[in-house]
């Protein structure tokens, strides 16, 4: 027996040997799926297939280092380096910096990250509605990302709108991508779109890279969209060597393109699959994984599957019915102390919620307990003021036409260029269709600005021309260096921080981009700057997951979409209420199945302890409200609700009687742990 086989299950060394025609592998929660992916890898190696041929895409920068590092220590660092390991994104500007012509982009282009396309939305937006927008930035700029990540077009977007409100959208949607064009930039799904275009669009192309990565595994396959899909198939047309591993009842990502039907149809779509069952859970016990798999059955939608402990017997999951928020925190911390007395440290627990406003009172109350913690999905380096100023000037480096990096910095430090000035260039590129470098030139030319304005545009025009006529590629570091010297940053930060500590720290921040751009020249082969920008662009998209489980040193506070994919020996799942879990915007849109699978993958991150609460009442946007239990507790305990539960209702039938549930014959209620 090969020696990568040997410590696998019979089901996971199935998955594993099965290596020539399309798999679908179903790994339920905690059932080894990363090491049936790298082991795969490794014994395709170990068959003689060359390291280059195997290609491996995942989701996150956090999952494709962990796999990377796990292929290094099967394979060797240097067989795991040769082979294509990471996520969609990062392969897509791979091929889009290899062949920008064909996919009709400049060979600079730059990735504009979140902030940047709001800007964007918010220009779009004062164009097509002046102030009256029928829809916040936020609303548009995801409404546009699911119309990308169903490979809807504006123009189709245009032709299908059934009212006005639509209408309005395809039309930003146009105007959005026209502006990103004019700008030479491209966004996060445009590097899918784009990737899945040229692949369609050039046969060639799509045959010879088919044939040099022609062993394909896609992991976390439940959660891929239009582009990545596509691009998946088209990569996998000829050798049909395509190994899928996901879990149907972790698909939590619809609201962003995710399309569960691609996993529930794989046989059918790619007739002559081998299917893969991976039931073997090695992360939880047997009574956590008993309540998970009750909740999940309820669903009609999904691939018939029960998970199993390998783990053995443990404690019974416990439900607490609390008066209100107030007091269902300061359950939780009287619960997390009574752990930690048993044991636990900070770094094992997190307390995982349904939206972003639930966490407040639970701050506070851990705050008044002296309990370390950790809000994920707060400010990250990358959000800070004065690196993004300064990352926006190295973007203007590489592309003087970003017109958001333009807007960010033209008048940081002050040099003359307010708002008035910048609309005035703006407004020439709109109208005479230039660039934005050359706009600002004509508006120099014509004396459109005042003088303050011409000399500061001036400056900063020659400036950015200077340093960024070609690649630093190795003198990377001295030349950003110097950016940051001629454009006197340093005034900004003594500008905007006049305490002393303050401002240091802020200034070091600015220095850790030097200290970034130095560790990226140390290692590449051929230093470009616009490679260090993807990089840099790359990080920001989907790395706000916590450090590993070793480095957790504070309880950990994060949404449950944010927590699939984690573990943590204890886990509190607090507000599991009608119209909170499931949430009401689910009820709706009849959506229910979706927001039990969060349910399950809530369940499924704990792996000793389970802790959930629910309120009797939850003040909400300032008016206080009577809650209801989840209906997801009784599917829980496999108990009918009590006389007088109400589920929550459409907002449509808001006017309606309220009816109970029919009557049943009643088992048990939910209370408490004894009654799972």
């Amino acid at each position: 027996m090969s020696r990568h086989l040997a410590s696998l299950n019979p089901q996971q060394r199935h998955a594993v040997t099965t290596t020539e025609g399309p798999v679908l592998v179903l790994a339920g929660a905690g059932s080894g799926k990363t090491r049936v992916i790298t082991t795969r890898a490794a014994y395709l190696l170990e068959r003689g297939v060359p390291a280059e041929n195997v290609m491996a895409v995942t989701f996150t920068n956090k999952a494709a280092r962990e796999m990377r590092a796990r292929l290094g220590k099967l394979v060797g660092k240097q067989r795991a380096a040769a082979m294509s390991v990471g996520t969609f994104h990062s392969w897509c500007v791979q091929l889009l910096r290899a062949h920008p012509e064909a996919a009709g982009l400049h060979p600079n282009f730059t990735i504009c990250d979140a902030a940047e396309q709001l800007s964007v939305v918010r220009g779009v937006q004062r164009e097509l509605h002046g102030t009256a927008s029928p829809l916040k930035p936020g609303s548009l700029l995801s409404r546009i990302s699911l119309l990308k990540n169903r490979l809807v077009s504006p123009e189709q977007a245009e032709d299908t709108a059934a009212d006005e409100l639509e209408r309005f959208v395809a039309r930003a949607y146009a105007r959005y991508n026209e502006t990103l064009s004019r700008q030479r930039c491209v966004d996060f799904d445009d590097l899918l779109v784009r990737g899945c275009q040229l692949l369609e669009s050039n046969e060639s192309l799509r045959a010879e890279l088919g044939a040099h990565h022609r062993y394909v595994m896609v992991d976390e396959y439940q959660d891929t969209n239009g582009p990545q899909d596509a691009i998946v198939n088209a990569l996998a047309r000829d050798h049909r060597n395509l190994c899928v591993v996901g879990d149907d009842d972790q698909a939590i990502y619809a609201w962003r393109g995710a399309d569960i039907t691609r996993i529930l149809a794989f046989e059918e779509r790619f007739p002559g699959s081998t299917v893969v069952r991976l039931e073997t859970n090695y992360r939880s016990t047997a009574e956590i994984l008993a309540a998970a798999n009750r909740v999940i059955a309820c669903n009609g939608e999904r691939h018939t599957k029960e998970l199993r402990s390998a783990v053995g017997p443990g404690e019974q999951p416990r439900i607490e019915s609390c008066p209100d928020e107030i007091e269902e925190a300061s359950f939780l911390v009287r619960d997390i102390l009574r752990s930690i007395r048993l044991g636990a440290s900070a770094g094992d627990i997190a307390i995982l919620y349904r939206t972003q406003q639930q966490p407040r009172p639970i701050e506070l109350a851990l705050r008044e307990a002296e309990l370390p913690y950790t809000l994920v999905g707060g400010m990250s380096w990358f959000d800070r003021k004065e690196v993004r100023d300064v990352l926006a000037y190295v973007r203007l480096l590489a592309n003087p036409d970003d017109e958001s990096s333009w807007l960010r910095v033209a008048n940081r430090p002050p040099r003359g260029l307010g708002k008035t000035s910048m609309d005035r260039i703006l407004a020439v590129a709109t109208e005479r269709d230039l660039p934005l470098s050359q706009a600002v030139q004509t508006c120099l030319d014509e004396g459109l600005l005042s003088r303050a304005a011409a000399d500061g545009a001036e400056d900063l025009h020659d400036t950015l021309a200077e340093l960024g006529v070609n690649d630093p590629g190795g003198d990377m570091v001295q030349r950003l260096g110097s950016l940051i010297d001629r454009v006197d940053y340093k005034v900004e930060v003594e500008r905007c921080y006049p305490d002393a500590s303050v401002r240091e720290d802020r200034w070091r921040a600015v220095l850790e981009v030097l200290d970034m751009a130095e560790n990226y020249v140390t290692r590449a082969k051929r230093p470009r700057l616009t490679e260090f920008l993807d990089r840099l662009s790359l990080a920001t998209n989907n790395d706000n997951t916590p450090d590993d489980p070793e480095e957790r040193t504070s309880i950990t506070l994060m949404t449950l979409h944010g927590a699939k994919g984690l573990e943590f020996p204890v886990v509190y799942l607090p507000g599991v209420e009608e119209a909170l879990l499931p949430h009401q915007r689910a009820v709706d849109e009849d959506t229910i199945e979706e927001e039990r699978r969060l349910m399950y993958v809530g369940i499924t991150r704990a792996r000793r302890r389970l802790v959930i609460s629910c309120a009797a009442s939850r003040s909400l946007y300032g008016s206080r409200r009577q809650s209801m239990p989840s209906r997801f507790l009784y599917e829980m305990a496999a108990a009918e609700p009590p006389e007088g539960w109400q589920a929550a209702r459409p907002r449509s039938e808001a006017s309606a009687p309220r009816r109970s549930k029919p009557d049943k014959p009643r088992r048990k209620r939910v209370r408490r742990a004894e009654s799972l």
